[in-house]
């Protein structure tokens, strides 16, 4: 639900702002139509600071900015550098939460069920994955095989996982 979610994250933002005794910004510039603008707006009414700053929606396709209460939108000349402006703010504003996003993703990409185990880092991590090629083959693996890699200690922790794993796949970090 995008109205939902923008309120949600506008709610968020703001009420932190105004918990931590933050100054507000003097406007907000809202990706989105009048719904969006609309779902933001309430937020606002909800923490008791709508009106104490701007905020204005723009529309992609058209280009429309919009405002609080106003039915119709303003259009800007396409060459305003008004208009320039508030793409930029929009358009860094994607650019901001889509590298947010990747970065999320590709980090926890990159983290495995071998990260819930105690002793056991990403350097060793690693190194299990550059010797062995997969878990299947860690776990097939004879103990001389592993401790010639990452020792007896660090062995014998493994194969602990490796066996409540097996009775258990839904196991937290606190069972290990």
């Amino acid at each position: 639900d995008d109205f939902a979610t923008m309120k949600e994250v506008v709610y968020r933002r703001y009420k932190r702002l105004v918990e931590e005794g933050e100054s507000l910004p003097q406007l907000i510039v809202i990706d989105g139509g009048k719904g969006q603008l609309g779902a933001a707006c309430d937020a606002l009414k909800e923490l008791g600071i709508y009106g104490q700053l701007a905020i204005v929606g723009i529309a992609k396709r058209l280009e429309e900015i919009f405002f609080p209460g106003d039915q119709y939108p303003i259009y800007l000349d396409k060459r305003s550098e008004s208009l320039k402006v508030i793409q930029y703010l929009r358009n860094e504003a994607h650019r901001f939460g889509i590298t947010h996003h990747r970065n999320k993703r590709s980090k926890s990409t990159f983290q495995t069920q071998f990260d819930q185990i105690p002793g056991i880092g990403p350097k060793t991590i690693a190194l299990l994955y550059q010797t062995f090629g997969s878990i299947e083959n860690m776990q097939n693996a004879v103990d001389e095989q592993l401790n010639d890699v990452i020792g007896k200690d660090k062995t014998q922790k493994l194969r602990n996982y490796f066996s409540k794993a097996q009775v258990n796949p839904f196991y937290t970090e606190d069972d290990v």
